[in-house]
């Protein structure tokens, strides 16, 4: 009888510790991703001209790169950032159409770079990369959890430099403010795994 209740006990404890969350990682919490701003094909953003609302709009690049703009026609865009863009177009409206134009470009969403969201999600999948993207709003735009995910235990795989490093997120506890927020990246892996009970 002892060796049975010895047995068991330990099958407790085994079963206690599978089921509790692991320990987070320390993360990078840097709020913004700004190793590489530059646009590609099928990145969306608006393009604003102060005091010309007939020209400002959401444009997507094509697949050549580029983006056809009032007045002044094709505009190439794939591999300018956001400011050179807007540069581009500030200096081909002053030649001739505009005086003194004030150009802004605010990209709403990078398709040209994406990340994976795998697991107990809803929507599994591969998503184009906002700037600024929490891991909180990656799960969201993959359909959020299913009723099944250990929400506290997602990993995310990231290449840097031609390393791998993992992080397990507890996105449970950053969703109550209780955690310091996880910023994603284009290239990210994210996966929810499945809970046991």
């Amino acid at each position: 009888m002892p060796a049975i209740r010895c047995t068991l006990a330990i099958l407790i404890l085994i079963l206690a510790g599978s089921c509790g969350d692991p320990p987070p990682s320390e993360y990078p919490t840097q709020e913004v991703y700004l190793e590489d701003t530059t646009l590609g094909a099928g990145d969306i953003f608006d393009v604003r001209v102060f005091q010309h609302e007939e020209m400002s709009a959401t444009y997507s690049t094509s697949a050549e790169g580029t983006i056809s703009f009032p007045l002044i026609g094709t505009v190439p865009v794939s591999g300018k950032t956001p400011s050179q863009l807007e540069q581009e177009i500030l200096v081909r409206l002053a030649d001739g159409f505009i005086v003194n134009p004030q150009v802004s470009v605010l990209v709403k969403e990078y398709k040209s770079k994406k990340l994976s969201v795998f697991g107990q999600v809803k929507k599994p999948g591969t998503l184009g990369f906002t700037e600024g993207m929490t891991i909180i709003e990656a799960i969201s735009r993959a359909g959020g959890f299913t009723p099944m995910a250990r929400k506290n235990a997602v990993t995310v795989t990231r290449e840097t430099d031609g390393k791998q490093a993992k992080y397990t997120v507890p996105v449970d506890t950053i969703g109550r403010g209780k955690a310091s927020n996880f910023y994603v990246r284009p290239g990210d892996v994210v996966f929810v795994p499945e809970r046991l009970f």
